[in-house]
């Protein structure tokens, strides 16, 4: 028998997630958090509606998170009509990009209630969502984790288990801060490049194929030379949030993280003035812009 599944975050990576869940045989109710059309959707496929919280958490066994970050989560799981005042054994699995420090507090918290809690944040794209092939950094028991497990692999082809509760959302930030870094490394080597009479083109054709591409400069570069503007679909104002997660978890630490902190002040640069919505890969032509030079090549004739 599959254990009930309820769901809450039916944004670009968490419709993909349900309709695995759904169309893998699990029993499932979802919730509409912001939007209605997946749970639309899905409920058409033949998912339940809840009408709210408790519902939701008296037809469910296990709840999958997928939304924003740490103040979402918290309020969905105990704020007033959370889930946690449903007064049900539940095992919460959060998939979001959480900040760890409140993860591990939240847990706590929860057990004392009967409530498990267990951190499985998410890496790739909402291609791989849809396609069941995401990969899960997940925190927790062992024993919390073997449960889970399937659920996780509805929707995932690798799941690793990084440790106890938090530890999944503290490996998140680190992967984050990696490509979120290289993402600064890359807006600002262009900028520099075009400065010096280098297109985004000359400055491709070194790096692609060289030890220094990967999967993450292709989807950046795929923006950059072909504008696709989906290419990454993650926006610049939670990668903020995610490097400000970094730099409170780094704070709490006693980490000195110098690169962290410049990171994050370019994305704060690029929220502050104003393009917070626009996916990652437009930080290039922000920084570009914000120094007088432009990555799109005119046209010619």
């Amino acid at each position: 028998m599959k254990e009930r599944i309820g769901f809450i975050g039916l944004g670009s990576m968490g419709a993909g997630m349900a309709a695995n869940l759904l169309t893998k045989g699990w029993p499932l109710t979802v919730w509409a958090h912001r939007s209605r059309d997946a749970m639309e959707r899905l409920v058409a496929a033949g998912a339940t509606e809840a009408e709210d919280l408790h519902k939701l958490a008296a037809a469910s066994d296990v709840v999958v998170l997928c939304v924003t970050g740490s103040r979402e989560v918290e309020a969905l799981v105990k704020g007033p009509g959370g889930l946690a005042s449903a007064g049900k054994p539940l095992l919460i699995i959060d998939c979001s990009t959480s900040n760890p420090s409140s993860t591990t507090a939240l847990a706590v918290e929860l057990a004392a209630q009967g409530l498990t809690l267990i951190d499985a944040p998410l890496a790739r794209t909402p291609k791989e969502a849809a396609e069941g092939k995401l990969d899960v950094m997940v925190g927790g028991s062992a024993e919390a984790v073997a449960r889970a497990r399937p659920v996780l692999e509805a929707f995932a082809a690798r799941v690793v288990h990084t440790g106890p509760t938090g530890s999944g959302h503290t490996m998140k930030l680190l992967n984050n801060f990696v490509s979120m870094g290289y993402s600064a490394i890359y807006s600002e080597a262009l900028t520099l490049g075009v400065k010096a009479g280098l297109t985004p083109q000359v400055f491709n054709s070194v790096i692609s194929g060289s030890r220094m591409d990967c999967g993450f400069y292709q989807a950046f570069f795929d923006f950059v030379l072909n504008r696709n503007e989906n290419a990454q679909r993650f926006a610049i104002v939670n990668a903020l949030k995610d490097m400000t997660y970094l730099a409170s978890f780094a704070q709490a630490g006693g980490v000195a993280n110098p690169i962290g902190a410049a990171v994050r002040n370019g994305f704060a640069t690029a929220v502050a003035t104003g393009h917070g919505e626009k996916f990652v890969p437009a930080l290039s032509d922000i920084v570009a812009g914000l120094n007088g030079v432009s990555l799109v090549e005119p046209p010619t004739g």
